[in-house]
């Protein structure tokens, strides 16, 4: 697997990743259920279609006894070239504003058995750099699970 990272701007963050399976595989992993929840999230629900929505939920540990659960809609769905999403991170806190992001995943096949991924998260500005850098190392975690997953 490569990795590539590019922080565009202050409202955008691009990773670049190459993982060793064909892009058939690699999308399922993206929009099927019970793959998500190998390597994303602890419970998943999505209608794989454009305008299809979904909640992914994150249960709590020793670390974090907080659930996290992010849903959206399908603001995009081309199979094995693109899915977009809006990416809504509900605050727990009455206070909390939630955080609103859309996420696009571009697919591309290289060769039979790699695919790239190219995972782009805008959206309103991080309120520090220490939640942007979060989420980055959020997201590159995930794909290296990804990767781990699909080998």
């Amino acid at each position: 697997m490569s990795n590539g990272m590019d922080l565009d701007n202050e409202s955008q963050i691009t990773l670049t990743r190459t993982i060793d399976a064909h892009i058939d595989d690699v999308f399922k992993a993206w929009t099927d259920p019970a793959l998500i929840e190998q390597w994303q999230a602890d419970q998943a629900e999505l209608d794989a279609f454009e305008g299809g929505e979904y909640t992914f939920t994150t249960f709590g540990d020793d670390e974090d006894p907080e659930d996290h659960t992010v849903s959206g809609e399908i603001l995009a769905f081309v199979e094995n070239e693109k899915l977009v999403m809006s990416w809504v991170h509900k605050d727990e806190e009455e206070d909390g504003e939630d955080l609103i992001f859309v996420l696009e995943i571009l697919f591309k096949a290289l060769g039979d058995d790699q695919t790239q991924i190219t995972l782009t998260e805008r959206g309103l500005a991080h309120a520090d750099p220490e939640s942007r850098i979060f989420s980055i190392e959020a997201w590159n975690a995930a794909l290296e699970h990804l990767a781990e997953v699909m080998d």
